[in-house]
């Protein structure tokens, strides 16, 4: 199944910084392991902001909310989740 995910990113700013930095670092880490299995399909980065656009593509709901609660950025993240489904119209033979 793939959603469309939308991650806004807010780091408080009194964070120590050696701590957001640690944080950064092992979410760069998983999100490219994940990349690497197929699993985070497309990453983009939102001009100007501390923000993304990705495709995953995973079994269910439950699979995508497991994933993405564990990512180490997740308690200072604003989440977006749209389930997505191949168009009719596509002239594409597969979603990739």
């Amino acid at each position: 199944m793939l959603f469309q995910v939308q991650m806004n990113v807010r780091i408080p700013h009194d964070l120590d910084a050696a701590k957001a930095d640690a944080l950064k670092n092992a979410e760069r880490e998983r999100a490219q392991e994940l990349q690497r299995s197929g699993i985070w399909r497309h990453l983009w980065r939102h001009a100007g902001r501390y923000a993304n656009t990705s495709i995953f593509d995973v079994e269910g709901t439950q699979e995508l909310h497991d994933i993405l609660s564990a990512l180490p950025l997740f308690p200072f993240m604003d989440i977006e989740v749209t389930p997505l489904c191949r168009h009719p119209s596509s002239v594409h033979a597969d979603d990739r």
